[in-house]
């Protein structure tokens, strides 16, 4: 709103924050367009929540913080500068809450504006845009002369009124687009000239462009006719119509953010990076457990009580490998998947922010790379198998061609029979895990033996008092055939199933004869 309308109209000006819904494509445009490559594939981002989670994070966060919190979290290494800020505004929620209050204007941009900042330079104006003012004049001399002349000057109205409709039907979307890409610019203006005039630390890197922010704001405002509640849009926008003042004012503004593009950009990345701090430490202020991370070798990790923050009611557990993986059993429905995904939200968490969602955390800063969804797909024309030997193949080219990575594998190769599911998994599991860290869940106890010189076995159970516990070892009672009965099975189906199993355990390879297969092969 002008300045001048909002001490006529304070209540508007008071009026609380409406929260825009952006699409994915929107928020993941700043990443796309700065050139960072990503630090995690399409799918391990799926397969981890990660757009889940980044929406808990971004909250009451404008389009500014979203984007640049998509960045962090896409992108790789936590900045030393930001996790500083983040701790001063968890110290000082005074600060905080000023803060916030100064950004509050930015969350009423429901466009956004990044691909207007870092994408491709603005089309220069044309020649003629800056004689458009005799097209309205022309017209208006036209009609003058029907008076004094008769029907004949009607064809220099007919003339000058086709030259408008021309422009205006060329335009009029255009720069009906622009005005709303100009009210975010506003918005973002205006929250930076009044975080310049906090005197806090967060705001420092801000104050030395507070002035300008507020003389550029006042270049790209409409006119107060456009703000005043009793004047009728429709004869605003017939103005516009009429006199062009629409197209010209697009071909003038456009010129304007070309011209102070650097500090455009230099105020959307400040105040983008402020709100994204801002989110972080209202996040974790109201976290049930967080802690800084500290840093361990490629092969190694420690996680101590750690949750999954899109969880209700989650409980805590600790985790920790050295020089191995890990090979994680337990009972159908225990939390297998949950345990995977947990550890690897943490270690991007890690690598993003510095954080992690954890009593106590000493994790490597590695890339990761997860394949637990794979899923058969009729449009492609793959099998649940042939979509998994594709992630096993994309998994061991990114392992060759990479740098130590953490690979996060559930029930690996599901899609063909038992024998040949174990003897593919061994192989590709070995390889994988002989320069990377692996952490594999599976239903496919031999597998832990077979891989024991480099996954360390652990066990998800409940121990007696129905805790969750995680403990080192290989599951020991199973419970598949014990869920048939559970969920409503023949009492019949259950036994045949049982002595099919009985007779199965007697005339295939146990665990315990399996060890050392692959180092003899």
């Amino acid at each position: 709103m002008h300045p001048f309308l909002q001490q006529l109209f304070p209540a508007r000006a008071l009026a609380p924050a409406l929260d825009y819904p952006f699409a994915r494509s929107d928020v993941a445009m700043l990443q796309r367009l700065t050139g960072e490559a990503p630090s995690l594939d399409g799918q391990t981002w799926n397969e981890l929540l990660l757009d889940q989670y980044a929406a808990h994070l971004a909250r009451e966060t404008s389009i500014f913080g979203q984007q640049e919190l998509h960045r962090r979290l896409s992108g790789g290494q936590a900045d030393p500068a930001s996790i500083a800020r983040v701790r001063r505004l968890l110290d000082d929620p005074a600060q905080a809450s000023s803060l916030q209050r100064a950004c509050l204007p930015l969350r009423q941009a429901d466009t956004e504006v990044s691909e207007t900042l870092f994408g491709a330079a603005l089309a220069s104006a044309p020649w003629w845009s800056a004689w458009l003012w005799l097209v309205p004049l022309a017209l208006l001399l036209a009609i003058a002369a029907s008076w004094l002349v008769g029907w004949p000057a009607l064809l220099g109205v007919l003339a000058a009124c086709v030259a408008l409709m021309t422009v205006q039907v060329r335009f009029y979307e255009s720069a009906k687009l622009w005005e709303r890409t100009l009210d975010t610019l506003r918005h973002l203006l205006k929250t930076r000239a009044a975080l310049a005039r906090l005197a806090v630390p967060a705001a420092l890197p801000l104050a030395a462009g507070g002035a300008q922010a507020a003389k550029l704001t006042r270049a790209i405002e409409r006119s107060l006719l456009h703000y005043v509640p009793f004047i009728d849009t429709l004869l605003v926008e017939y103005g516009d119509w009429l006199l062009l003042k629409n197209v010209k004012r697009y071909f003038r503004t456009r010129q304007l953010v070309a011209q102070q593009l650097p500090f455009l950009r230099d105020s959307f990345t400040q105040v983008a990076q402020l709100e994204a701090d801002l989110a972080l430490a209202r996040q974790l202020r109201a976290a049930p457990v967080f802690c800084w991370a500290g840093t361990a070798a490629p092969r190694a990790l420690a996680l101590q009580g750690m949750l999954h923050p899109l969880l209700e009611n989650a409980v805590p557990l600790s985790f920790s490998v050295q020089g191995r993986g890990g090979f994680i059993s337990g009972q159908n429905g225990i939390g297998k998947s949950t345990l995977l995904r947990c550890i690897g939200l943490n270690l991007v968490c890690a690598r993003a922010f510095g954080f992690c969602h954890a009593d106590s955390a000493d994790v490597p800063r590695l890339a990761v790379y997860a394949s637990m969804q794979n899923e058969d797909s009729l449009d492609g024309g793959e099998s649940l198998y042939i979509a998994e030997l594709r992630r096993a193949r994309e998994l061991l080219a990114l392992a060759e061609a990479g740098a130590p990575a953490l690979f996060l594998i559930d029930e690996i190769f599901r899609g063909t029979n038992h024998l040949e599911s174990v003897a593919a998994a061994a192989a590709v599991l070995h390889s994988l895990a002989a320069r990377h860290l692996v952490l594999v869940s599976s239903h496919n106890l031999v597998l832990g033996p077979l891989l024991e010189d480099c996954l360390a076995p652990w066990c998800v159970r409940r121990d007696e008092g129905g805790a969750l516990l995680l403990a080192p070892g290989v599951l020991q009672a199973t419970n598949g055939i014990a869920l048939l009965a559970q969920r409503g099975f023949d009492a019949g189906i259950a036994d045949k199933a049982g002595r099919v199993f009985d007779w199965l355990s007697t005339h295939m390879a146990q665990p315990a004869d399996c060890g050392g297969v692959l180092e003899r092969a």
